[in-house]
């Protein structure tokens, strides 16, 4: 019974992803808007329309693409995180590409101007550290800076919900631009509205903005990805442990990256209490050098656990910082081998120096609750989709 039940929640996902129409679907909205204009686009593998890419669309229909940007994993999406990304040619159309990620994460004055209008179409995972909106960010500032329009192609968020410390600046960072939450409940149409709204771009700028939304998806309905967002990011179970699992890169925990399951099992070599095992080997085109290649990890498999938390846990975290408190006499130095990074990731150091405090997650939770209750009330003047009824 509960594997039917089961089968039933995966089939009306898929009946309700279907019929989602993506902003990159509408192209009878697109099209008038690009007539006799000079196109920049910043896309990547996800940037699909039915299946062919953004690019090979508008190119076959004879727009005029002057250029792509690409961002972090590279135009194609099968660069590692972090990897320096190179300038160069997509082979198909010889339109040139330009890295957005490495020493160049912003767009060039000269880089822009033999173009009128940018196109952004990159599928989000909605949480804070994931980088695609960093390069959003960045290109709303270039298009406010050179009087470019940019046209978001809005696409669901499916990791939909708000949760988790709002950004302390202090720790801004390309992994967390924006004072916002590590879970932000917007897709990035709304986000880059939040961005013009509320000046987070400096100096009184406005990016010239409009948003091609989503037609028949509302605010926290299923969504299944149909292409892995990043190479880390195969699937739905791992988008959704995505946002409790990714502040594990600051300590000597692995997330799975050098294995099939990748923010779907987590480990460590001292951890050899738990039963579960794994060991990360180099994977070309998502970690050629995980944390503890060729060595056995052992932890925890949640690659086919249904009980997984909706929205942000710490209980992850937590319940392996204690298992290195049992284990070594030197915790928090053996297991927060990267603190500075774990603040970036979560946005505040409150978190991490909670966890040394031996908190429990309602405490720490606490701490934030007020900040998250004033971006939610933020969050409401920017929504451009309805509540999906709860079942």
């Amino acid at each position: 019974m509960k594997y039917i039940t089961l089968f039933i929640c995966w089939l009306a996902v898929l009946q309700a992803t279907a019929q989602v129409k993506n902003g990159a679907d509408r192209l009878e909205e697109l099209f008038p808007l690009l007539e006799n204009k000079r196109i920049s686009l910043v896309v990547n593998q996800t940037s699909l329309v039915q299946n062919v890419h953004l690019l090979d669309t508008l190119y076959n229909k004879g727009v005029h693409i002057t250029q792509v940007f690409a961002p972090e994993h590279g135009f194609r999406g099968d660069a590692d995180a972090g990897e320096f990304i190179k300038n160069g040619k997509d082979y198909r159309t010889q339109v040139p590409i330009i890295s957005l990620y490495g020493k160049n994460k912003k767009p060039q004055p000269p880089q822009l101007q033999h173009t009128d209008i940018v196109i952004f179409d990159i599928q989000d995972v909605g949480a804070r550290f994931y980088t695609y909106i960093s390069t959003m960010f960045y290109v709303m500032q270039a298009c406010a800076e050179n009087n470019k329009e940019l046209i978001i192609l809005d696409r669901p968020n499916p990791c939909d919900y708000v949760d988790g410390p709002v950004l302390d600046m202090k720790y801004k960072s390309f992994v967390g631009m924006l004072p916002i939450p590590v879970l932000h409940g917007c897709t990035i149409g709304e986000l880059a509205q939040m961005i013009n709204g509320e000046g987070w771009l400096g100096n009184n700028l406005q990016c010239p903005l409009k948003v091609i939304t989503i037609e028949d998806w509302k605010h926290g309905q299923p969504y299944s990805l149909p292409v892995k967002p990043s190479p880390n990011l195969p699937n739905d179970q791992a988008i959704a442990l995505y946002p409790s699992l990714c502040p594990f890169e600051g300590t000597s925990v692995s997330v799975g990256r050098g294995t099939d399951f990748p923010f779907q099992i987590i480990g460590s070599p001292t951890t050899k209490n738990l039963k579960f095992r794994f060991m990360p080997h180099p994977m070309k085109g998502s970690d050629k050098h995980p944390l503890h290649q060729d060595t056995y990890c052992y932890g925890l498999n949640l690659s086919s656990e249904k009980n997984i938390p909706k929205g942000l846990s710490l209980q992850y975290v937590i319940q392996f910082y204690n298992y290195f408190q049992n284990l070594t006499k030197h915790a928090e130095k053996e297991f927060f081998t990267r603190p500075h990074w774990f603040d970036l990731l979560m946005g505040t150091n409150q978190v991490r120096l909670d966890i040394l405090k031996d908190k429990s997650e309602e405490q720490i939770r606490s701490a934030w609750q007020k900040k998250l209750n004033q971006y939610k009330e933020i969050r409401k003047k920017y929504l451009l989709y309805e509540d999906y009824p709860a079942m």
